[in-house]
C-alpha cells in the first residue's frame, strides 16, 4: 500500500473572481518553493492581458506560472486539452522538487484536475454549433438549454444556462456520440494528495472590489486591448471575445452603448458570474478549508499549509 508521504501534494487555491489569489499565491511564493498553474479559461489567450486580469510579466518572473498565453485567441481550447496541459505541468513541478499550486476560478477546470474527468474526445462540428448558435441567437438560450435537459437532465443541471458555449458543447456531444455528455464523464482521481485553500468574502466588500478592479482596468487600457485584438484580426464573434469585459467593450467600440453603459454591463455581469462560481465553490463543501479574506488570513494559511506538507512527511 502506498503511504501519504509517497503522494505528491498538490495544494487548490479556489474562490470568486477580485477575492485575492493571486495575491495569496504570490506571497505564498515568498515562503515555500510554489510554482502556479492557472486553472483561468480566459488567461490560455495570448494578447488578452488587462480584462482576464492576467499576472503581470513581472509576476511571472517572480513566480513561474504555467498555462497563461499558451493559445491564440482564435484558436479552440477546450476542457479535453486543458486537463492533460494541467497534469503535465503539475507532474513536471512535482518532479522537480516544488508545490504545485492549482490557481483560479473556472471551476470546471478545477473539478477535471481534481477528479480526473474522463473527458469525451470529440472533434468539433462547426458546421452543428452554428446552427446551434443560430437558435439559441432565434428562440433565445432557454431554449437550447431546455433541449438539453430533455436529452442530458445530469448536464442541464450542472450547465448554467446563460452559458451558450458549454449547453451547445453538450448538445454537439450528445449528437455526435448518441449518449449523454454525462455518461461518457467518469472520474478517475489523481494521485495527489491534495489541500484546497477556499477564500471568500462578504459579498458587499467583494462586489465593490468588483467594481474597483473594473476600474482599473479601464485605467490600465482594456478599451486600446480590445481595439487592439480586432486590428489583429481576431473578431468579435470569437469564443475568447465572449468573456467579461471583452463583449461589453466591442458594444462599446461597435456604437451600440456607451462607454458608461459598456463599464455598468461588465460590473454587473461579473457579480452575476460570482454567483454562478457559488454553486462550483460551495461553503458547505468539507473538501474546502475556507479563509474570510476580508481579513489578514496569511499566517493561518501558510501554517494550515505547512501543516499538511509537515503531516506528509510524518
Amino acid at each position: 500500500m502506498t503511504s501519504v508521504a509517497n503522494i505528491r501534494p498538490l495544494i487548490v487555491i479556489v474562490g470568486p473572481t477580485a477575492v485575492g489569489k493571486t495575491a495569496l499565491a504570490l506571497r505564498l511564493a515568498d515562503d515555500l518553493p510554489v510554482e502556479v498553474v492557472s486553472a483561468d479559461s480566459r488567461q490560455v489567450y495570448r494578447y488578452m492581458d488587462i480584462g482576464t486580469a492576467k499576472p503581470t510579466v513581472e509576476e511571472r518572473q517572480r513566480v513561474r506560472h504555467h498555462l497563461v498565453d499558451i493559445v491564440d485567441p482564435d484558436e479552440t481550447f477546450t476542457l479535453a486539452q486543458y486537463q492533460p496541459l494541467a497534469y503535465e505541468a503539475i507532474n513536471d513541478i512535482q518532479y522537480r522538487g516544488h508545490i504545485p499550486l492549482l490557481v483560479g476560478g473556472t471551476g470546471l477546470y478545477v473539478k477535471a484536475v481534481l477528479e480526473g474527468l474522463s473527458i469525451p474526445r470529440v472533434p468539433p462540428d462547426q458546421r452543428l454549433r452554428e446552427q446551434l448558435y443560430a437558435e439559441a441567437e432565434a428562440k433565445g438560450y432557454e431554449e437550447l438549454h431546455r433541449r438539453l435537459k430533455e436529452l442530458d437532465p445530469v448536464a442541464a443541471e450542472r450547465i448554467d444556462a446563460r452559458n451558450v458555449r458549454r449547453v451547445v458543447r453538450a448538445l454537439e456531444v450528445c449528437y455526435r456520440m448518441g449518449k449523454p455528455i454525462s455518461s461518457l464523464q467518469e472520474a478517475r482521481p489523481p494521485p495527489y494528495s491534495v489541500l484546497t485553500i477556499g477564500l471568500t468574502m462578504p459579498r458587499p466588500l467583494l462586489y465593490q472590489r468588483i467594481d474597483q478592479r473594473v476600474e482599473r482596468m479601464l485605467a490600465a487600457g482594456l478599451v486600446e486591448e480590445v481595439r487592439s485584438l480586432v486590428r489583429r484580426g481576431y473578431g468579435y464573434e470569437l469564443p475568447s471575445m465572449s468573456g467579461l469585459g471583452y463583449r461589453q467593450i466591442g458594444m462599446y467600440l461597435r456604437g451600440e452603448v456607451t462607454l458608461e453603459e459598456a463599464v455598468a454591463l461588465i460590473k454587473r455581469h461579473t457579480r452575476r458570474f460570482v454567483r454562478h462560481q457559488a454553486n462550483w465553490f460551495r461553503g458547505d463543501d468539507p473538501t474546502i478549508v475556507w479563509f474570510d479574506a476580508s481579513n489578514d488570513i496569511y499566517a493561518a494559511v501558510l501554517a494550515k499549509i505547512k501543516d499538511f506538507l509537515g503531516s506528509r512527511e510524518k
